[in-house]
């Protein structure tokens, strides 16, 4: 027996009448039994076509079979049925009746998924296209794309066809939504008090931001030079997405311009010896991006009056969030609950991971603190905005979806490496591990731990160095047992770790050297033996901050004719909870 014509699939609306049919020849008479997706017979289906007519989805196969008890199977096929109305004089031709939409914009690194439904005799044939070109071996109807990059978007059409005809589905236009953060906290300066709660008002805010989706970047301890180079990489990487800035550590308002004090400004300092708020301002939205956030957690004293302080827009784009840790005083950090924290950020924490317009959050966090019995009368919020519609940050706002432009930032975010895990062999027989964690964009943990110690080697024990040297900037600090207690949660306890801080500094390949001691077991004798790791430029230090050129920048319109003291600050107080 040999089947000359298969059954052919076919995609019909409920209730449709179909016609199921095979070809076969043998010796002598043939006899047909068509069986359903569950193996059983279909009652009359003792002929070589098959009517039926369905409410649901259903497979079939029919057996051929001779006199002689010789049979043969054809394939299985799939009646799919749909939820649709009959198209008005149809025949069988592709009738799509689910289009591919994006319902929002997407996320980098995320997943999505486009279908495109159709109807047809014989079941239709898809082929789904991006930006003109055929996708190879995307035929089926779902189509989606894992770990979205920046050349995911674009527009995406599928080709739905069958022996009577081909149709085109609408095309579906992707935008990926770009969300970053730029954090940077000042707490070591050269010649000015020294602030504790940057280090933890960044760390837990950047935590905060990567869960609502924000890809970020978390300095610490930056120079005037390395605050310029950072707000510089920071606008390449803007578009049309959403956008934070965040600033924590010592600064001033002057002549109603905002000021982000470096931690190697000099004693007295001007100006131009800090970053101008507005200045970072003017470029963010000089990008037009969907929304500007600006939140700063420093002191704004006046030292001389002047104008008040304003946004001043590039265009009235209504896009830009402007969050003050207080009006015209002091912005206090306390002691909560054994950690250091900006009372402002530590109520911002507290509100961030709501699904709530910006200034809604901004809002309540003006609230809880000047609730607060700590700041009651000493510390108030300021909230400015120019926004035209209600923002959230949990909003999917997407951007102009220009692969160029998109694969130039995420160029520049990539260069960001982390370190591989790193299983060493000694010459005893010992293996170390070498894991790293980045606690901040620039400050790197880097982990050794004993796996094996081997035939020969006991009692082992792991330091690490770099080469060059890296400045450990929590050493000696107060801040060293919060430090133990971030510490503690990114390992299991190593052996050792090595804090690696002011990586934007680093002006070549960072080599981790691994010195194992053990006593042999045999000889009962103390011995050492050494491994060297190199891992090129981790993390932030691959921007190579010192080499970059700052962006051309807008003069200031006035200039003090003096120094200001370090008065102007914001203020190191231990108010206890």
């Amino acid at each position: 027996i040999s089947i000359v014509q298969q059954p052919l699939s076919v995609c019909v609306p409920r209730n449709y009448p179909v016609t199921l049919s095979v070809q076969a020849i043998g010796t002598g008479s043939l006899r047909y039994q068509w069986f359903d997706g569950r193996q059983e017979e279909v009652e009359h289906g003792t002929e070589r076509k098959l009517d039926i007519c369905l409410q649901k989805s259903e497979k079939y196969i029919c057996r051929v079979s001779d006199q002689y008890c010789n049979f043969v199977f054809t394939e299985w096929v799939k009646v799919k049925v749909l939820n649709s109305p009959v198209p008005p004089a149809w025949r069988g031709q592709p009738y799509i009746i689910v289009q591919p939409t994006v319902c929002q914009p997407v996320q980098h690194g995320s997943t999505f998924t486009l279908k495109c439904s159709a109807i047809g005799i014989p079941s239709p044939y898809y082929q789904w296209y991006h930006n003109g070109h055929p996708l190879p071996k995307e035929n089926k109807e779902t189509f989606e794309i894992k770990q979205v990059k920046a050349e995911s978007a674009g527009s995406y059409l599928c080709s739905v066809s069958n022996v009577l005809g081909e149709r085109w589905s609408d095309a579906a236009e992707v935008e990926i939504t770009d969300k970053v953060a730029l954090l940077i906290g000042n707490l070591n300066y050269s010649h000015h008090p020294r602030l504790m709660a940057p280090t933890m008002d960044v760390h837990e805010l950047a935590s905060l931001l990567q869960q609502l989706g924000f890809r970020v970047v978390s300095l610490l301890d930056l120079t005037l030079q390395e605050m310029n180079s950072a707000i510089d990489s920071f606008l390449q990487l803007l578009d049309r997405g959403v956008y934070v800035f965040y600033y924590a550590g010592h600064g001033y308002e002057h002549l109603g311009r905002n000021y982000l004090v470096a931690i190697d400004a000099p004693r007295p300092y001007r100006t131009e010896h800090c970053v101008c708020v507005q200045r970072v301002m003017w470029s963010m939205q000089e990008r037009r991006a969907q929304l500007n956030i600006i939140l700063l957690d420093t002191c704004r004293k006046y030292k001389q009056t002047g104008a008040a302080s304003d946004i001043n827009p590039l265009a009235p784009l209504g896009n830009t969030v402007y969050g003050y840790a207080t009006e015209d005083a002091e912005a206090f950090e306390v002691q909560d609950g054994g950690k250091s924290t900006g009372i402002f950020t530590k109520y911002l924490n507290k509100h961030i991971l709501q699904p709530k317009k910006v200034t809604h959050i901004l809002e309540q966090v003006s609230e809880d603190l000047g609730k607060d019995p700590l700041v009651c009368g000493r510390q108030v919020v300021e909230i400015k905005y120019t926004l035209k519609e209600p923002r959230s940050l949990t909003d999917p706002v997407g951007t102009a979806g220009h692969t160029i432009e998109l694969n130039l930032r995420d160029a520049c975010w990539k260069q960001a490496n982390m370190p591989g895990q790193k299983l060493l062999d000694f010459p005893c027989g010992a293996k170390v591990e070498l894991s790293f964690s980045a606690l901040f964009s620039n400050v790197l943990l880097a982990f050794g731990t004993v796996k094996n110690t081997g035939p020969i080697a006991q009692d082992c024990t792991v330091e690490l160095r770099s080469d060059p040297t890296m400045e450990d900037i929590f050493s000696g600090t107060d801040s060293s047992d919060e430090m133990q207690s971030l510490l503690l949660s990114k390992a299991d306890y190593p052996d050792c770790c090595l804090r690696l801080c002011c990586l934007q500094r680093l002006k070549r390949s960072l080599v981790i050297k691994i010195k194992l001691s053990y006593t042999h077991r045999d000889r009962n004798v103390r011995l050492t033996e050494y491994r060297e790791v190199d891992i090129d430029r981790p993390l932030i230090a691959s921007c190579r901050f010192s080499q970059r050129k700052p962006l051309d920048r807008r003069r200031e319109s006035a200039q003090p004719k003096r120094g200001h003291d370090s008065d102007i600050r914001r203020p190191s107080h231990r108010l206890a909870h």
